[in-house]
């Protein structure tokens, strides 16, 4: 599969396929950004820079439509993915301009956040909450979701919101189980992540959560396979995935 037809298999498109390395799905909300493995260590990933804008003299033609898809992902709401690209660097040895050469790419999405550093911009995994649960507020219901920064893609989340649900649900992992005191011992007590069950980057704007029925606690690793793929998987759907792993 070309990476044209894989791009458009996700419904996504792009001003030019010879030059362009990002692409929208405007219908769905989200934005795809090629990564070079040259520009990627770990789990960080350089997508975009201000020392792109041209190339040795001249106007890199890819740049001003990636700049406009960060801005849809800072400014709309856009979710953000990548997949893998291969550089071949044997083919760029003598070159002066244009776009550089793919030697393969990877046709896998993984969903990432945005941040800029100074005039780059970077695809990262998505943050680990690092709340701890406290005392409970003895509201029902707390509002949160509206978008808080304009150089990070995260939205607000009521630290209220999620030590409601902790006092509910508990610390145990709802999808393994996994008890970080039980492993730990006073180290893990309380630790856990809460998974909002409606993802806030598909609501886009406040809303009143149920801590009892919006939020679940999970684990980090199970959180982070639940939002591993473009659509995040529910609780029974990973639980059902586990056990077809281990084979039961």
């Amino acid at each position: 599969m070309s990476r044209k037809k894989f791009i458009e298999s996700q419904g996504a498109t792009c001003d030019n396929w010879y030059w362009s390395w990002s692409f929208v799905n405007v219908k769905e909300k989200f934005v795809i950004f090629g990564a070079w493995d040259t520009n990627t260590e770990g789990d960080k990933s350089l997508i975009l820079s201000e020392s792109w804008r041209s190339r040795k003299g001249r106007k890199n033609n890819g740049f001003a439509q990636s700049l406009e898809h960060v801005g849809l992902i800072f400014e709309n709401g856009y979710d953000l993915y990548i997949f893998p690209i291969i550089h071949f660097p044997e083919k760029d040895k003598d070159r002066f301009d244009g776009p550089a050469k793919i030697k393969s790419f990877i046709k896998v999405l993984t969903k990432k956040s945005l941040y800029k550093e100074g005039d780059n911009w970077y695809a990262t995994d998505l943050g680990i909450e690092s709340n701890f649960p406290n005392d409970v507020s003895q509201q029902e219901s707390y509002e949160e979701g509206s978008v808080k920064s304009v150089t990070v893609n995260a939205y607000e989340r009521n630290p209220e919101a999620r030590d409601a649900c902790i006092k509910y649900h508990g610390v145990v992992c709802a999808v393994c189980d996994f008890d970080f005191k039980t492993t730990y011992g006073e180290i893990g007590a309380g630790y856990i992540h809460v998974h909002h069950i409606k993802p806030l980057h598909e609501i886009r704007r406040s809303y009143i959560v149920d801590p009892k029925k919006d939020l679940i606690p999970v684990c980090p690793n199970c959180h982070a396979m639940i939002h591993r793929n473009k659509n995040p998987l529910s609780i029974r759907e990973l639980k059902a995935q586990i056990s077809r792993a281990r084979g039961s």
